[in-house]
């Protein structure tokens, strides 16, 4: 059973007779563990009518270019092969999400849709509830704990949400079982163009979106990937998980934020996965994956700013504004931050790693964050361009953990320290800090040898 705290209906409007039923994929681009999807599977099985499911690219999603859609295209192939599997039709179209669903609305009995939780996101699925003369039904998936079961309102800190979490947890954390649908959609005739996805880069070829940022030719998308990645954490990395997380000169995470970003692999599936392991040995990554993950999209859909100077605390905004005059020894243009062109060369190589993987080691990015603050003119300038940067180039980028994460640097979910220039009370990073923590050459060969992996596409 899909608990009901899952489940949101976006309208007030009757189920009719008609065709089939919709499911309008978004942001949980898989078949494994996708509460959406199972809930439409038994909601067509109820109706006794066939299962679509739908996906709109829109080649206009705000700083998305060709390394996001290339790693998107590649997981959906998989999930339109997966379907098929179950005898469920999916068709793709080249088209804004929302114009597309209600295209598809007046022949649909019901629309169910994933949640999603930035800006564009929940504008897409209130046009389509507004607008389609169904129901559309709204299913949360991508958390373990839905967000506004956790907390009704925008949590100050990990310590405050955490507790909510660890006694909801065993409500929610619960196998999904996967039905069969009564009903086979794979040949249901539809009026509408798919757009074909099977060869990804001749799909890319005919996208028109920024194509100036390359993907990384050894970082492919897809539920199988994450899948494997995963298990490849558990077996080999898991046991060095805590020690290791934050040393930049080893890779020691799991590599799956740009699937989870995605929705090619389920929060609650990895979980599951994981309580086979030790206890202790689980507890770390799991902080990781449930707190400060759900901590982030609390952020995002109680935040209106959750992308802007304007999220962080009134404290820090009160210490930096104190300290906006105050001397910086080292001052750079975005331009020259983009291209790693400054002093710091553990900040050029963590710019470095980003640019060419689309990724960035959890401790480096936090270090990246604080210096951009140290080196721009004004601390709203800096937030505009950590924003504009990691959104670019990570593939977890546009994320909600991407926006809390920055907001962090700037002293959200955090406290005060003491007083220095620039900074105020923010917390402050230098890289006296990092060498007295880790082997800062191994981080610099790492990204050395990363790079010269790196073949153009």
């Amino acid at each position: 059973m899909i608990p009901n705290e899952r489940i949101q209906a976006l309208n007030t409007k009757d189920i009719v007779n008609r065709p089939y039923v919709l499911y309008w994929m978004q942001s949980a681009q898989r078949v494994v563990y996708n509460h959406a999807l199972e809930y439409a599977v038994r909601t067509a099985n109820m109706l006794q009518k066939p299962l679509l499911v739908y996906f709109g690219i829109t080649e206009n999603f705000p700083q998305a270019n060709e390394r996001h859609y290339c790693f998107m295209l590649d997981g959906l192939r998989e999930v339109k092969a997966a379907l098929a599997q179950r005898n469920i039709g999916m068709l793709i179209r080249r088209i804004s999400p929302e114009i597309g669903a209600l295209a598809l609305a007046d022949d649909a009995a019901l629309i169910v849709v994933d949640r999603g939780y930035l800006r564009i996101e929940r504008a897409w699925r209130k046009h389509v509830a507004d607008l389609a003369p169904c129901p559309v039904v709204q299913v949360e998936t991508n958390v373990i704990v839905p967000v506004q079961t956790a907390s009704s309102k925008e949590e100050y800190a990990a310590r405050t949400l955490r507790p909510r979490i660890e006694r909801l947890l065993p409500d929610f954390a619960q196998p999904l079982e996967a039905h069969a649908v009564n009903i086979s959609s794979t040949h249901l005739p539809l009026s509408l163009t798919p757009f074909a996805i099977e060869d990804t880069h001749a799909a890319l070829n005919l996208l028109h979106v920024d194509k100036t940022v390359k993907p990384y030719t050894r970082v492919l998308g897809g539920t199988s990937q994450a899948e494997s990645l995963l298990r490849e954490f558990i077996r080999n990395k898991l046991h060095r998980y805590a020690a290791q997380k934050n040393d930049p000169g080893y890779d020691a995470t799991s590599n799956l934020s740009p699937y989870l970003h995605f929705g090619q692999i389920s929060p609650l599936y990895i979980y599951l996965q994981l309580m086979a392991t030790p206890l202790e040995a689980r507890k770390v990554f799991l902080e990781e994956v449930i707190v400060r993950r759900e901590l982030s999209l609390n952020f995002v859909l109680y935040n209106s700013f959750y992308d802007t100077y304007d999220s962080i605390p009134d404290w820090a905004k009160a210490t930096l504004a104190k300290h906006g005059g105050d001397l910086r020894a080292y001052r750079y243009t975005r331009s020259a931050l983009e291209e790693a062109k400054t002093h710091d060369p553990y900040w050029n190589a963590a710019q470095r790693e980003m640019l060419v993987t689309g990724k960035m080691n959890g401790y480096m990015r936090m270090y990246w964050g604080k210096k951009i603050l140290e080196w721009c003119d004004t601390p709203q300038e800096a937030y505009q361009t950590a924003v504009y940067l990691n959104n670019r180039y990570n593939l977890d980028g546009r994320d909600p953990n991407a926006y809390a994460g920055i907001a962090w640097c700037f002293g959200k979910h955090d406290r005060p320290w003491k007083e220095r220039e620039v900074f105020g009370t923010v917390r402050y990073m230098n890289a006296r800090g990092l060498e007295r923590k880790f082997d800062m050459q191994r981080y610099l060969d790492r990204v050395k040898r990363l790079t010269e992996q790196a073949t153009p596409e």
